[in-house]
């Protein structure tokens, strides 16, 4: 009978873990008043919609480098359209807010294990974990934080303004993304996951991206 009950409370155990919400890592980004220029320049960030392509100077240094990230993210999303569409967004997005696409995937790695639909205890949503409040901030109400785009537009440009906040010190942008600043626990992680699984040394005759 022991053995019975047991068996029911790990079936049991499993279905609650199956219910549960996919939970982030994420702290969640603090609420700071934004001065008016500030937040017009970021609502312009957010604003603008142009197709993410992959910056390389030729498309033999775009594959190289899709094939590179692909095969290291396979694991966590089996689908290769899905992964490449990822891949090529934060390529994107990275580049276009003056950001190392690597270190954005390793970011993503530590808010959310690059589960689309995870959310934080702090309401932190998404692949990049971005506050709901950001959307009032410098965005528009239609916009949706699970959207795969929208995600990492907002996530990109929230780092990029931290980091032009504390001068370029990524450490301290990094703690202020993730609502720990004066911590070293989350940066730490963020930049072990970023050279310890998405470091990028080209192959011979491919050189790096733009």
């Amino acid at each position: 009978m022991r053995g019975v009950v047991r068996d029911i409370s790990v079936v049991l155990c499993g279905v609650a873990l199956l219910l549960a919400p996919l939970a982030g890592h994420g702290g969640g980004q603090k609420y700071e008043p934004l001065s008016a220029s500030v937040q017009a320049s970021l609502k312009g960030s957010i604003a603008d919609q142009a197709v993410p392509f992959l910056a390389f100077d030729d498309e033999h240094e775009a594959r190289a480098w899709l094939a590179a990230m692909s095969s290291r993210l396979a694991k966590r999303i089996p689908g290769r359209v899905e992964r490449e569409e990822l891949l090529v967004t934060v390529h994107y997005e990275a580049k276009r807010a003056g950001l190392d696409p690597q270190l954005v995937l390793g970011l993503i790695q530590v808010e959310s294990a690059f589960r689309k639909y995870a959310v934080s205890s702090a309401g932190a949503r998404g692949y990049m974990q971005v506050m709901p409040f950001w959307i009032k901030l410098i965005g528009t109400p239609d916009q949706n934080l699970f959207n795969l785009r929208t995600n990492l537009r907002y996530g990109c440009t929230i780092l990029r303004h931290y980091l032009d906040i504390e001068k370029g010190n990524l450490f301290r942008a990094l703690g202020r993304y993730n609502g720990s600043l004066g911590r070293a626990e989350y940066p730490n992680m963020v930049l072990r996951a970023w050279h310890g699984n998405w470091h990028y040394t080209p192959p011979p005759g491919v050189s790096a991206a733009k």
